[in-house]
This record gives structure tokens, sequence and C-alpha cells, in this order.
């Protein structure tokens, strides 16, 4: 069965960048496109929980993505509140994907097992949380990318 190519947003978490040094970002949304899937939306926000709520619920419930990863905001800092942002809007929690990315990060910076990011599904949305630096998000993401397109399907109807 051929599959439709994923309708994808990618939102940034940063008190202390504009759009244009969205490195992170951008780095993901060049990964999204080699994959050939589709940039729905994009977005850069303070980390503001609040705000954070509001767009994760709107790029499901409306805007009907596949998937929404996050980047950004999830570490130990007092202002990293994605993953309780994320928690505030999912329905059911997915934590091999963020065990996974765990799992691989550790083998190369151990300071990575302080990441406190959650994968959670709301309707047929998958949500995913990455970090904020390039290299761990673009690296995170290498980790599960080829099971995303599996997830999605499933998440959708499709059979295992």
């Amino acid at each position: 069965m051929t599959q439709q190519p994923l309708n994808v947003g990618v939102l940034t978490l940063s008190d202390s960048r504009d759009a244009s040094e969205d490195r992170a970002g951008a780095a993901i949304l060049a990964m999204i496109k080699a994959q050939g899937w589709q940039q729905k939306a994009y977005a850069l926000l303070p980390d503001e929980r609040h705000l954070i709520v509001r767009t994760l619920t709107s790029w499901s419930d409306e805007e009907h993505l596949d998937l929404v990863l996050t980047v950004g905001g999830t570490g130990l800092s007092p202002r990293d509140v994605t993953p309780e942002a994320t928690r505030d809007v999912i329905e059911r929690e997915v934590p091999g994907l963020v065990e996974a990315i765990r799992a691989e990060s550790w083998k190369i910076k151990h300071v990575t097992a302080l990441s406190r990011a959650v994968c959670g599904v709301r309707g047929t949305t998958l949500m995913l949380n990455l970090p904020g630096s390039t290299k761990g998000a673009v690296e995170s993401l290498g980790f599960v990318l080829d099971v995303l397109p599996h997830a999605i399907h499933t998440l959708h109807g499709g059979g295992h």
C-alpha cells in the first residue's frame, strides 16, 4: 500500500532565538524535506506553556497534522516546559520513541540522560519532543526517523 507523505509541523521553543537564528528548527525542516514529507506548519515561540499548549492543540485538532516535532525546552532549566505542555495535550504517551532516543544518545553523550522529552498522541497526531541543540535534534530524530511512517500509518488505523 502506498502511503501519502506525512504532514509535519515543527515548533521551536526558545526565549533567546528568532526564526532567522533557528538552526535546529531549520535542520529538522531539512530532514523532513529529505524524507519527502510535507512541512505544513512552523513556528518559533518563547518557552511559555500556554502558548505551546495552544499551538499543539491547534496543529492537531484544526490542522490535522500527522506529526508535530517540538525542538527545545526539554532540559532542567526552570523555563523548560515543553514536556509539561505536551503532556497537557496528549491523550496517550508513546514512551518507546523517547526511550530509544535516550538509549542511543547515551552512547554519544551521557548528559542526554537529563532529557525530559516525551512523545504522545492526540487524535491522529503524533507529537515528539526533540532537544534544542542542532546536533541533538538531528541525531535524536535520526534515531527514530525510520519508524515514524509506520507509527503514523498505525495511528491512522492501518495494520501493524
